[in-house]
């Protein structure tokens, strides 16, 4: 797994957001790895950090109810809209609650697999992380690419490696 840190979003401005590119090579096809990730009632399994997740599909029009603990002392309440998906292609959505904004997921062939890209801009929803944000933003930072880098190794490890043998 590779992640590079970086490059942004088209989207607008929101005061103290992160916006990142994270990069993952993962070792099966982009319809293997979208098998797996459609999979919505595995994600607490792959994620403990994941502490409630209220979701049915991962389909257009659809809305998770997320609750997420990273190694900060705060706990993350927030939804997920999926606007648009095209299996195996692209999933792009809105965010609110305590973050606010959007994130795109797109997948690409390699020779290996594939490429998992998630850009995202996201943002304090809420007084208490923009004073985080404000304040201490090099925690914010880490509390955001925690989530993000922690999810893919988890992933990687609990839900792609059992598959090719690794």
């Amino acid at each position: 797994m590779s992640a590079h840190h970086g490059g942004g979003v088209p989207a607008p401005e929101i005061a103290g957001a992160i916006t990142t590119v994270h990069r993952y090579e993962l070792p099966l096809a982009r319809q293997e790895v979208w098998g797996l990730i459609s999979q919505v009632s595995e994600y607490r399994t792959w994620w403990p950090w994941l502490r409630a997740f209220d979701a049915t599909a991962l389909a257009a029009n659809e809305e998770w109810r997320c609750e997420v603990q990273p190694p900060v002392p705060y706990l993350v309440r927030f939804w997920v809209a999926i606007e648009e998906v095209e299996p195996a292609v692209l999933v792009r959505a809105k965010v609110g609650g305590d973050v606010v904004g959007e994130a795109t997921l797109t997948f690409s062939d390699t020779d290996a697999g594939c490429t998992a890209t998630l850009d995202s801009s996201l943002a304090p929803g809420n007084r208490a992380l923009g004073l985080v944000s404000r304040f201490a933003g090099p925690i914010a930072r880490f509390g955001h690419d925690w989530v993000f880098d922690s999810g893919a190794r988890q992933f990687i490890a609990r839900a792609v490696e059992p598959l090719v043998g690794d």
